[in-house]
């Protein structure tokens, strides 16, 4: 069985983070592990305490890992620090990981920041050459890129200025201020449009864990780069969909993981 890590924030909800990551790859059908960075008491609608992960014990944890069920495929979320930043980018040069897709997770769905200022000069520095893929959403996209983003031209030539900046691979997620479903894939040069229908659920904390740790799990298996976008992407268009209610509280529920056995 394929493996796949993710190493992110804990989100005691559910809904996001480690938790979200964990459900996801097992169900697109890989074996799912985690290195934690942070703890985080939040819910749908805010997050209201972050307890960092040391250093060290982030590095401890990776190490029980890669040298016991090294992972196909990392996908790397929430990171609060440089220090933690620096730390990992050495363990995934020393491991020579592979299938790295990295979403920059720069502020939640509720507005709450997440990654200090100099964690993001860090972010840009270590981490992003090391990803085959990274993943911002709009906001983010105009952080990395430095530019304003609002229009189809513009998210064309945010990718193209990330991937050649970074040497990655970019996919940049609709939504936000463009107000559409379609994402860019930028990659050797070449864009490739993926495009997706806007589902009325107002439930989408978590959806770029989703999504990110989804294009991990079919890295893992073998697909391409962009064979795992499109299954990544018909898999969350696919779980949105579903509108499954799962309770009576206050604010709106995530219902992203509510798809029963593998996705195959």
């Amino acid at each position: 069985m394929r493996t796949a890590l993710s190493i992110a924030g804990s989100d005691c909800s559910g809904g996001a983070g480690i938790q979200a990551d964990l459900k996801t790859m097992t169900m697109n059908g890989v074996y799912a592990m985690s290195a934690i960075t942070a703890l985080t008491a939040q819910n749908t609608t805010k997050v209201e305490k972050i307890v960092e992960t040391s250093p060290d014990f982030l590095k401890s944890q990776l190490d029980m890992i890669f040298t016991d069920i090294f992972p196909d495929a990392v996908k790397i979320g929430m990171l609060p620090n440089a220090r933690l930043i620096e730390v990992l980018a050495e363990r995934l040069r020393f491991y020579q990981a592979k299938h790295i897709v990295l979403d920059p997770v720069m502020v939640a769905t509720s507005g709450s920041i997440l990654m200090e200022t100099s964690a993001v000069l860090t972010l840009k520095k270590e981490l992003l050459p090391l990803a085959e893929l990274v993943t911002p959403n709009i906001p983010e996209a105009e952080i990395l890129s430095e530019r304003k983003i609002t229009t189809p031209e513009e998210i064309e030539a945010a990718a193209e200025f990330i991937g050649k900046t970074y040497r990655c691979a970019v996919l940049i997620k609709g939504g936000h201020s463009v107000n559409t479903a379609n994402d860019l894939l930028w990659a050797d040069g070449q864009m490739e449009w993926f495009y997706g229908r806007c589902i009325p659920n107002p439930n989408t904390h978590g959806t770029g864990c989703t999504l990110s740790s989804a294009i991990a799990a079919n890295l893992a298996k073998g697909y391409s780069l962009s064979t795992s976008v499109q299954r990544a992407k018909k898999y969350l268009s696919g779980a949105l969909s579903a509108m499954l209610d799962l309770g009576a509280g206050s604010g709106p529920m995530n219902h992203a993981f509510c798809l029963t056995g593998e996705f195959s």
